[in-house]
């Protein structure tokens, strides 16, 4: 993990850059996703998981939501994809124009996959109970 911590750290300075240079639909779909506005699932924007920079991370599910622009290379993206779902995480593609013409959609789509995805830790409580009971 120490080598996983490096290159999370070197990651760090890109993806602070990327928080402060969002495009256009990244910025529109940020604006329906920060502070668990959709469905109380917390996301987080332009987050290192090495050796890549997601755009959206909702960490309770492992949900990674890429808003792919003009110069997104297919067969890349699907070997990044393959490569994250190794490590549990579910990815899920969107256009610039699918987010631009029909955010409500793409909201609709990533809100149905929130909640069919199970939570990635265990309920801190495991009694059924309650706690102390």
């Amino acid at each position: 993990m120490v080598g996983q911590s490096k290159a999370k750290a070197q990651l760090k300075p890109r993806a602070r850059d990327l928080r402060n240079r969002m495009t256009e639909p990244e910025l529109r779909l940020w604006q329906h996703l920060r502070n668990s506005q959709l469905g109380g699932f917390k996301f987080r924007r332009q987050i290192a998981i090495p050796p890549f920079i997601a755009d959206f991370l909702c960490p309770t599910k492992g949900l990674i939501v890429e808003i792919d622009g003009w110069t997104h290379d297919a067969q890349r993206d699907h070997r990044r994809d393959d490569f994250l779902a190794s490590r549990d995480y579910t990815t899920l593609r969107f256009s610039n124009t699918e987010v631009m013409e029909n955010v409500d959609a793409v909201l609709s789509r990533v809100l149905e996959t929130l909640r069919s995805l199970p939570d990635r830790w265990p309920h801190p409580n495991p009694s059924p109970e309650g706690e102390g009971l």
